[in-house]
Order: C-alpha cells, then sequence, then structure tokens
C-alpha cells in the first residue's frame, strides 16, 4: 500500500503531449516536403501506440525521462482520454496519408499529411487540440442526449 505522499500523479502532464505535436509536426514537415509514405507510417506506429498510452510513444518517453527531469511539476494533469481519443483521430489520418503515398495516389497522402500537420501545429504551438476538443464535444453531446 503505498501513502499519498509517495502515490503517482493520476492524469497526464499536458506539456507532454504538447512536446509530443511539436515532434509531430516536424515529422509532417519532412513528410510534405520529401514525400515520404514510409515515415508517415513510422509516424503512424507512433500514433497507434498513443491510442494506447501516449506515455508509452517514443516521444512520450523522451519528454518523460529526457525534459520533464527539468521542468518542475505541472500546475495540473489532465484526462488521458482526450489525448488517447486525438492520437486515434491522428492515426486515421495518418494511415490515409500512408495509403495515399505509397499507393502514388500522391495528392491524397499531401492532403491528409497537411491535415495531420495543421492539428499537430495546432496542439504544439498554441495548445489547441484539436481532437482532444472533439472528444470533449462528442461527450457532451452524448450526456445531453442529443444525437451526435
Amino acid at each position: 500500500m503505498t501513502s499519498p505522499a509517495t502515490a503517482k500523479p493520476v492524469g497526464l502532464d499536458p506539456r507532454g503531449p504538447r512536446f509530443s505535436a511539436v515532434l509531430t509536426t516536424i515529422v509532417f514537415v519532412v513528410v510534405l516536403l520529401t514525400g515520404s509514405g514510409w515515415l508517415a507510417l513510422a509516424q503512424a506506429v507512433i500514433f497507434a501506440i498513443g491510442t494506447y498510452d501516449p506515455r508509452r510513444t517514443p516521444y512520450g518517453l523522451l519528454y518523460r525521462y529526457a525534459v520533464a527531469p527539468r521542468l518542475g511539476p505541472p500546475a495540473e494533469r489532465e484526462d488521458p482520454a482526450p489525448v488517447r481519443f486525438a492520437q486515434t483521430v491522428g492515426l486515421v489520418f495518418t494511415v490515409v496519408a500512408v495509403a495515399g503515398y505509397l499507393s502514388g495516389a500522391t495528392a491524397l497522402g499531401v492532403v491528409f499529411a497537411a491535415f495531420a500537420l495543421v492539428a499537430a501545429f495546432l496542439n504544439g504551438f498554441f495548445g489547441l487540440c484539436l481532437g482532444c476538443e472533439a472528444y470533449l464535444l462528442i461527450r457532451r453531446l452524448r450526456s445531453t442526449g442529443t444525437p451526435a
């Protein structure tokens, strides 16, 4: 049994997903500049891991072990569910981009990689997580009984 003083904090450090989004932004810029479906596929794998636990992605681990120890504790923590949902949305967009690039439908790859880039950029640089906001909107609509 752990005492409250030694218990692990509940929820995500919100700076971790933002750090990950900055790295994701860089990856999508490179994808768009090079047209690399293989790099997009690597990012899709990272998103797939993030749908399970965003802290377990390579970016999340880098944040946890290399960046977070140099920062003070977060002022607040956030529910991981919206972040997992956002990772799922990112995964879907990235899989479509991969399919486009690797099948020769480059325009499809470019469009979906660009959408993913915009979402990652907004999250990383402005703290606006579109997938998280969609998750919260869906929850609100379900709780009011409004059809989604």
